[in-house]
C-alpha cells in the first residue's frame, strides 16, 4: 500500500489491500484532527456542507430522531419498516458495536469498509484548515456516502445533542423525539426542560415533529410552538394499547388493530414503535407504507446489544443502558424475565456517567458484580468502579442480595469469561453498560454459553 499525497499516515486501498486497515487509520487520524472529543458548534459542519454539496434532493424524505433513550430502537424500527415495504433506506446510527461501518446503512445492510474511503477522502479534500472533530469528519464522510445514491428514505440519528449537534445540519423532512432524561448535563443542561430545549432544535418549521415521551419537557411543545411546527405528541395526536397477545395503535387519521409485539425486547419499545407508526403516517402522502410492511417490519427488527436474551446455560443478556434511566428500564426487563437462582453483571462505564444512581437502580437484581476495564481514555477503571461500589455500599445507598460479590478484569471478553466459569447452568449473566462492554463481548462473534460462537454479530 502506497500513502496519500496530503499525510503519510493514511494508507491508500490498492487491489487485494485490506480496507478494514485503511478505514482504522481514517478513524485514527480523525481523532487526532481536533483538540476536543466533543466542540459543540455546527458553524464548521454548515461550512463543509456547503463545500460537499451535501443534498439528498426533493424526493428524498429525511427522517431525523433525537433524544436520550430509545433512538437506537426508533431507527431500527423505521428502516425495518420502510424496507419490507421495498423502499431502499438509507441509516446512520450509532455508536457501533464492534466495527465502524456498522454507522452506515444502505438496504438494510452496513456499508462495507471499502465503500466508505473514497467519502472520507472526499471530506479530507475538502476541509482545507478547519478542524473537525471525530464526530464531525465521521458523520459528514457518512451523509457524503448516503447522498452518493439514490434512496427512497434516510434515516439519521442525532448524537448526543440536538441544537448543536453535526447531524442537525440537515434539514429534516420528520423529526422524533424519543424519551428525554439526564445525560451529558455539561453540555445539554442540568434539567429535563434544559436537555428538551436542546433536542427540540432538529424540528423545523411546518415539518412533522413526533415526540414518543409521554411525559415531555413542556419545552419541547414550546420551541415546536415558536417555529411553527406541526407538532405530533403521543396521548395527544397518537397512542396506544395493548393486552399480553397483542397491541394496537390509533393516529390522527389512521389506525392499526390486533398487531403482534415488535420483536425488539423491552418494556418501553410500544412507545418507541408508536413514534415510528406517527413518522409513517405524517410522511404517508411522500411515502406510502401499508398494513403489512408495518407487522412485518416490527415483527423482524433487529437490533443488537438492546436487551438482546441470548439462550443458553447460563442465560446472557447484553444492552448498553448507560444512564440511570436506561438502567431503571433494564433492570424492569430483567425483573420480569422470570426467576433465575443468581444473575451476575458485567459492567464498564465511562467515567462521566451517574455511576451512583446507575448501580442503585439495578443492584438489588446483581449477585456478583464483574467490573472491566475498557478500552477509552474516558471510561472508569474496574478499581474506580469497585470504588464506587463499595462507597455506595457502606453509605447505605445500596440495595443488594445478602451476599454480593465483585471482581475485577481488563476487559469484558475475560469479565464475562470469569462470569460464566463462576456460573451454574441455570443463572443468568447481564453484559452492560457502555457500548464498548458490549461490544468488547460481541467482537468474535456472539457468545454462546454452553454452546459455542455465533459468527456474525452486528451484521
Amino acid at each position: 500500500m502506497s500513502a496519500t499525497p496530503n499525510d503519510l499516515s493514511i494508507p491508500v486501498l490498492t487491489p487485494g489491500g485490506d480496507a478494514q486497515q485503511v478505514l482504522d487509520a481514517w478513524l485514527a487520524r480523525c481523532e487526532r484532527l481536533h483538540p476536543k472529543e466533543i466542540d459543540m458548534t455546527l458553524a464548521r459542519v454548515a461550512e463543509m456542507r456547503q463545500r460537499l454539496k451535501l443534498d439528498f434532493g426533493p424526493d428524498t424524505p429525511v427522517v431525523m430522531v433525537a433524544g436520550t433513550n430509545g433512538k437506537g430502537s426508533t431507527c431500527a424500527m423505521l428502516e425495518s419498516v420502510a424496507l419490507q415495504a421495498g423502499y431502499r433506506v438509507g441509516l446512520y446510527i450509532k455508536p457501533h458495536l464492534v466495527h465502524f461501518q456498522e454507522r452506515c446503512r444502505v438496504g438494510g445492510r452496513p456499508v462495507d469498509a471499502a465503500a466508505l474511503l473514497p467519502h472520507f477522502e472526499a471530506v479530507e479534500q475538502a476541509r482545507g484548515d478547519l478542524a473537525l472533530t471525530y464526530f464531525e469528519f465521521t458523520t459528514l464522510a457518512i451523509l457524503h456516502r448516503l447522498a452518493s445514491e439514490p434512496l427512497d428514505l434516510v434515516i439519521l440519528e442525532v448524537g448526543l445533542g440536538g441544537r448543536l449537534d453535526a447531524v442537525n445540519v440537515i434539514d429534516a423532512d420528520c423529526s422524533v423525539i424519543t424519551s428525554i432524561d439526564l445525560d451529558h448535563t455539561e453540555y445539554l443542561g442540568p434539567d429535563r426542560e434544559s436537555v428538551g430545549r436542546e433536542k427540540a432544535h432538529i424540528m423545523r418549521p411546518g415539518k412533522p415533529a413526533i415526540v414518543s415521551d409521554p411525559m415531555p419537557p413542556a419545552s419541547i411543545a414550546a420551541y415546536a410552538a415558536s417555529i411553527g411546527a406541526d407538532l405530533r405528541q403521543l396521548g395527544r395526536d397518537f397512542s396506544y394499547s395493548g393486552d399480553r397477545q397483542q397491541w394496537q395503535w390509533v393516529g390522527r387519521a389512521k389506525r392499526y388493530s390486533g398487531m403482534s409485539y415488535p420483536a425488539l425486547r423491552g418494556v418501553n419499545q410500544l412507545l418507541n414503535a408508536s413514534g415510528v407508526l406517527a413518522v409513517f403516517e405524517a410522511l404517508y402522502e411522500r411515502l406510502p407504507i401499508s398494513a403489512q410492511a408495518v407487522r412485518a417490519g416490527l415483527a423482524l427488527v433487529e437490533l443488537p446489544g438492546r436487551f438482546q436474551v441470548i439462550p443458553g446455560s447460563p442465560m446472557l443478556v447484553m444492552d448498553v443502558a448507560h444512564n440511570p434511566h436506561a438502567v431503571a428500564a433494564l433492570a424492569q426487563n430483567l425483573d420480569q424475565m422470570g426467576f433465575y437462582p443468581r444473575t451476575r453483571a458485567v459492567f464498564g462505564a465511562m467515567a462521566d456517567k451517574d455511576l451512583a444512581n446507575i448501580l442503585a437502580r439495578i443492584s438489588p437484581l446483581i449477585d456478583h458484580w464483574h467490573f472491566c476495564d475498557l478500552p477509552i481514555a474516558r471510561a472508569a477503571t474496574a478499581q474506580a468502579l469497585q470504588a464506587r461500589f463499595d462507597e455506595a455500599r457502606a453509605a447505605g445507598t445500596l440495595q443488594t442480595p445478602k451476599e454480593v460479590g465483585s471482581s475485577l478484569h481488563p476487559d469484558p471478553a475475560a469479565a464475562l469469561a470469569a462470569a460464566a466459569a463462576g456460573a451454574d447452568p441455570a443463572d443468568r449473566i447481564l453484559v452492560f453498560g457502555s457500548f464498548f462492554t458490549v461490544g468488547g463481548v460481541l467482537k468474535n462473534g456472539i457468545p454462546r454459553l454452553g454452546g459455542g460462537v455465533q459468527p456474525e454479530a452486528t451484521s
